[in-house]
């Protein structure tokens, strides 16, 4: 393998393109995900993920489908760029003796990565998850009775600005003004919750999924010194995000719940990961651990594999006039 030094803005530049591109193609399926997670056994408001994305539409507008985008989009280009230079960066690294990555200096990687990236991750998803989950609450409340002053505005997307629960105004909001009043109320860690249960999620998604993706790309090299066609980077990708986003969907679906500050008045609260996992198999069972499953399939797949087609392509290296280089090719 050729020790070309890699450049770490040209792959933060890939990363960011692929991860917008990414995101704004799976949205509204990544909103139907939160909803889905988050709604309890016995107080179902959607039936699957077209349920959602029906009712979505009729009750908050084509637009309703993307609450909470701005937010990802702000700060997925970091968190994207995060992820995937990080994991080159640490393949360039264990890779210096020119020989092949072993799989298990590919997971480590991977691993690497995927501790990397929760710090852009974190916060982003604790807002986004804000914003996608109130359309659910204003339904469910709605449905259950319990504002009857939500008739007045069953048609928009409300959620209460107040954490510490109790009765409280029910407001439209957005990311800074929540950002706002957890940085008032908790400090910099309320962005930070959940951290624990994202690293759970992100370190072994990441472990999985940057091994599995190298080994299928592989298959599709003409050569050891050409890279896949770009179709085969996106069927890759999408396998290998597949595969690994349904591997740590029980993970996913712990995460959205510790991150889902406002609940209504019949949901339960959780004090961290243990009390979560425990609550949840007493009152919903081990399938609740599947909840959301097909639809993160369908978001990572495709993103995946977009951002790997982006990724590979080098736009990054294009714009800043160098060569491409690629680590998978190895």
């Amino acid at each position: 393998m050729s020790q070309q030094k890699i450049s770490l803005p040209a792959k933060l530049i890939n990363g960011g393109i692929a991860g917008m591109v990414g995101v704004t193609c799976v949205f509204p399926i990544d909103l139907a995900k939160t909803r889905l997670q988050n709604q309890r056994s016995d107080q179902q408001v959607y039936r699957n993920m077209m349920d959602c994305l029906i009712k979505t539409v009729r009750s908050e507008g084509y637009f309703g489908m993307y609450r909470g985008a701005a937010v990802n989009l702000t700060l997925v280009t970091p968190e994207k760029a995060i992820k995937l230079a990080a994991n080159d960066f640490f393949r360039h690294k264990l890779s210096k003796d020119g020989s092949k990555l072993t799989v298990f200096k590919e997971m480590l990687a991977g691993c690497g990565a995927g501790m990397c990236q929760v710090i852009i991750t974190t916060p982003m998803e604790m807002l986004k998850i804000q914003l996608q989950d109130a359309g659910r609450l204003a339904a469910q409340q709605r449905k259950l009775a319990v504002l009857p002053s939500m008739k007045f505005g069953a048609g928009n997307a409300l959620l209460s600005c107040s954490y510490s629960g109790g009765p409280a105004p029910v407001l439209r909001v957005s990311a800074t003004q929540i950002t706002a009043e957890l940085l008032r109320t908790r400090g910099i860690q309320g962005l930070y919750t959940g951290l624990g249960a994202t690293l759970m999620r992100d370190i072994p998604f990441s472990v999985v999924y940057f091994p599995l993706f190298a080994h299928l790309n592989h298959l599709g090299q003409p050569s050891e010194m050409e890279k896949a066609p770009f179709y085969w980077s996106f069927i890759s990708g999408c396998t290998a995000g597949c595969i690994a986003a349904v591997a740590v969907n029980p993970c996913d679906v712990i995460k959205t719940r510790l991150q889902s500050l406002k609940k209504s008045t019949s949901e339960e609260s959780y004090n961290g990961v243990v009390d979560c996992i425990s609550k949840i198999m007493q009152k919903e069972g081990p399938a609740a651990f599947l909840k959301g499953a097909s639809c993160r399939a369908l978001i990572i797949a495709p993103l995946f594999g977009i951002v790997q087609v982006m990724y590979i392509l080098g736009v990054g290296e294009f714009l800043l006039g160098q060569s491409p280089y690629n680590l998978y090719t190895s």
